[in-house]
């Protein structure tokens, strides 16, 4: 009988999956779900989104469809802005037991 080796999980899935910048990946992703909620809630379309943020409507295409690998953290934070939703960080020393993060919360 062969055993099965079980290897425990981080709470970032992309992490586990292998990728090195998971952080923030995981940080476009939540920025991008927020994004879309706000889109979807004003019932705009990404012609409108794209006059009210300045991206490109193919840029509007991509956060819709969270392919976000060319789009940076700081241009999904100046759509929100540009839609009227607050952005804050918060930078505070990391606890002892984990290791620093990006941790992003919307």
């Amino acid at each position: 009988m062969t055993q099965k080796r079980t290897r425990k999980g981080t709470d970032n899935v992309l992490a586990d999956l292998g990728f090195d910048d998971a952080e923030e990946l995981s940080a476009k992703a939540v920025l991008a779900v927020k994004l879309n909620d706000v889109i979807d809630q004003r019932s705009l379309n990404q012609t409108a989104v794209a006059a009210i943020t300045g991206m490109t409507q193919p840029k509007v295409s991509q956060v819709r469809r969270y392919k976000l690998q060319n789009i940076s953290l700081e241009r999904l934070m100046q759509a929100l802005v540009s839609l009227d939703q607050d952005i804050e960080i918060v930078v505070k020393p990391a606890r002892r037991s984990h290791a620093a993060e990006i941790r992003v919360a919307a």
